[in-house]
């Protein structure tokens, strides 16, 4: 008695969980269909009009990359 108790909290808890993974795996494939398909290759291009300034050419950088030759 007590043993069958245990297997159908099993089997449920098994569809539970199964169930739980099916529908997380399909919220996933919904949303990485759903974002923006561009062809940047899955760099994200922005909209902010700013200049990209990566180092400012100071001593130290130049030191830095005369020694990295």
């Amino acid at each position: 008695m007590m043993e069958n108790k245990r297997r159908e909290f099993v089997k449920k808890a098994l569809s539970t969980s199964a169930l739980v993974v099916a529908s997380t795996a399909t919220a996933a494939v919904y949303n990485s269909k759903s974002s923006n398909k561009s062809s940047s290759n899955g760099v994200v291009i922005g909209k902010s009009k700013k200049k990209e300034i990566l180092y400012k050419e100071t001593k130290n950088w130049d030191a830095f990359y005369k020694a990295s030759y």
